[in-house]
């Protein structure tokens, strides 16, 4: 199951007490303060994992407390330090703190490998009677307590890393381009919103060279005010380096479908207008051959006249263009 959003409460261990002690020895006379220092709380920390890609372990686990300090002892002996808690979290995993009116403040981003945050660090330990002697107090009676910490509830929000993000409205041909692209096999079937979860293919340029795409849950208009599936998976889209728009052959307007999608990514994020794209004509396969040079001049024209911008006419059934595609997506990565 693809979980892309959790709620959980974090905590991080408070430290131990500083203790009171004297040093006690057979022919030792007043021995001296050696009450030892309490152990530094266990931290919560988020670590980047690549071979996780859901939140699902969040959504139903959802308090995560770290180890206590333990307190010191005698001889100067300082207490063990608690243990810390290790949070996995897929790369794209943003976190945010969650403020009790509500507000919300990113406090991290997972996006490499084995990386690692700390989200709540554990309390210090207490100082021990030993750290108070002094030549005009030499029997110190006084240690201080650990530090203690505070209930933290995290927002955690994955938004997939992919190079290149299929934008296209719902039953483009996105899916059946990512099967033929890639060895991922996302649902494909004849009505809307087929896709109902991100998913991402490896595509392969050649032995040594690929890139990955993502295949984005079909957008309608009105989509950046919830609609359709709106904002669930729009933020996947947000962390592509390049979008490709996919236009219906059988379009009745494909300039204003184009200007529909790229309103609806901008309306979302302004920033998503100034992202490299590429625009593809697809389901060429649905319109009969002696057609087809025809309909894809007019297309490109208006798209060169409107938006300044070339199309590619592709088909994923009939493996039309695919080839030029893929270089052409990766030439544009290269760029970036």
């Amino acid at each position: 199951m693809f979980i892309d959003h959790a709620r959980i409460t974090v905590k991080a261990g408070n430290g131990g007490d500083g203790v009171v002690s004297f040093r006690r020895e057979k022919f030792v006379a007043k021995g001296g303060p050696d009450g030892g220092d309490g152990g530094r709380g266990g931290s919560v920390i988020a670590v980047g994992d690549e071979n996780v890609n859901t939140l699902l372990d969040y959504r139903y686990n959802k308090l995560f407390k770290a180890e206590n300090g333990k307190p010191g002892s005698g001889a100067r002996k300082s207490g063990p330090g608690g243990a810390n808690v290790y949070l996995r979290l897929p790369l794209g995993t943003e976190v945010f703190r969650v403020e009790e009116d509500g507000k919300k403040f990113k406090i991290a981003d997972i996006t490499h490998h084995n990386e690692e945050l700390v989200l709540a660090r554990g309390g210090h330990g207490g100082k021990g009677n030993s750290n108070f002697a002094t030549p005009t107090n030499q029997a110190p009676r006084h240690a201080t307590p650990g530090k203690h910490t505070h209930v933290m509830e995290l927002e955690l929000v994955l938004k997939l890393m992919a190079d290149v993000g299929l934008v296209g409205f719902p039953n483009a041909g996105k899916s059946t381009l990512l099967s033929v692209l890639s060895s991922a096999r996302p649902k494909i079937a004849d009505y809307e919103f087929t896709t109902l979860e991100p998913m991402l293919g490896v595509v392969r340029v050649s032995d040594y060279q690929s890139f990955v795409m993502a295949d984005i849950p079909g957008i309608i208009e009105g989509a950046h005010l919830g609609k359709g599936l709106g904002h669930q998976f729009l933020q996947h889209i947000q962390r592509t380096s390049i979008l490709l728009f996919l236009i219906e052959a059988g379009s009745p307007d494909p300039v204003n479908a184009f200007r529909t999608l790229r309103s609806e990514l901008y309306l979302y994020d302004p920033f998503m207008d100034k992202k490299p794209c590429l625009a593809v004509i697809s389901k060429l396969d649905t319109v009969p051959e002696d057609e087809r040079e025809a309909l894809t001049e007019a297309i490109s024209a208006q798209f060169r006249k409107e938006f300044g911008v070339s199309v590619l006419p592709i088909s994923s059934v009939g493996q039309i263009n695919l080839e030029e595609l893929k270089y052409r997506l990766f030439r544009m990565l290269k760029e970036q």
